[in-house]
């Protein structure tokens, strides 16, 4: 196990070479001279010039480059442009409201998911089957901008159970939850419908039942089992993206966590909050695969880590 995570780790430092390089290369030579952007329409040349001295931008490339190295080597990048604050402490604040909305979302999606799946796969082929897929297929036909109006003027505005926006504790997070869990449960649960279904046909599922094992525990202990690989791989690797992909929820509730925060800097043209938030996603999507393959193994000790 020890040289399988040491052979993992020393694999990821091709990988975050490559996104530095990536990264260095679209800020620097294709995002244009940042000291414009900052400087204004309005700006002279010295202006623009102490501004560039103040970034570092005025340096050679290979020196811009090691600076850009040592920031990720060291987690700290500086200041950002717009506020003026630390970027890691800026971001480390963004973390919590994110957190509070996705991490009980995520538990609800897969568990419910998994739940419906292994349902809805134990009566397939039937009526109820394929109505529950046809409700899949219409959920997943609208937009998650429809799913948000109605329910805040359902939900928040008319019946007044939830704040329509803003942040200040659990009840403003419920709202958006629920929002998430609507519009990701559809495609969610027909994906682990095919994973079941996968497995449902497979040689040892037919011995089970040959031993005389009843349909439910056959469903819910050995088609659960190797049905939780891929699964865990989809959650694992979406952990992630999640993070920026809840922009719209955070935008449209007020929520200040990473998603709107990514919005924010992109808008403001804040470079180093947008660096600095492509660099965690990065490492955090290398660190979540690492951990998925460990998770197989605990699934399933017959997985052989290599």
């Amino acid at each position: 196990m020890l040289g399988y995570l040491v052979r993992r780790l020393w694999q990821m430092l091709p990988t975050m070479l490559g996104v530095v390089l990536l990264l260095f290369l679209l800020f620097n030579w294709v995002g244009g001279d940042p000291a414009y952007l900052l400087a204004g329409k309005m700006s002279d040349a010295g202006s623009i010039a102490n501004i560039r001295r103040q970034l570092g931008v005025d340096q050679p490339y290979y020196v811009q480059l090691w600076i850009f190295i040592k920031q990720i080597a060291t987690f700290d990048f500086g200041l950002s442009w717009a506020t003026g604050e630390p970027v890691s402490a800026l971001i480390v604040t963004r973390l919590g409201p994110s957190l509070a909305v996705l991490a009980p979302l995520t538990v609800l999606e897969t568990g419910i998911g998994i739940a419906l799946a292994l349902a809805v796969a134990f009566v397939r082929g039937s009526l109820t089957d394929r109505a529950v897929m046809l409700a899949c297929t219409v959920g997943m036909s609208i937009s998650i901008l429809v799913y948000i109006i109605v329910f805040q003027y359902g939900l928040a505005y008319r019946l007044g159970w939830f704040p329509v926006q803003g942040w200040g504790g659990w009840r403003y997070a419920v709202l958006p939850i629920l929002i998430g869990l609507a519009v990701s449960l559809a495609p969610t649960l027909r994906l682990f419908r095919s994973f079941v279904l996968d497995e449902v046909g497979q040689d040892y599922v037919r011995t089970a039942r040959a031993k005389g094992l009843s349909e439910r525990r056959v469903m819910w202990v050995h088609v659960l089992r190797n049905a939780a690989i891929p699964i865990l791989t989809h959650v694992m690797s979406n952990l992630p993206a999640l993070f920026i992909g809840a922009f719209l929820l955070e935008r449209f509730f007020g929520i200040p966590g990473i998603g709107r925060e990514v919005i924010l800097a992109v808008e403001r043209s804040d470079f180093p909050v947008i660096k600095a938030i492509t660099v965690y996603v990065a490492v955090a999507t290398m660190v979540f695969n690492l951990l998925t393959d460990l998770l197989y193994q605990a699934v399933d000790p017959r997985v052989k880590l290599a």
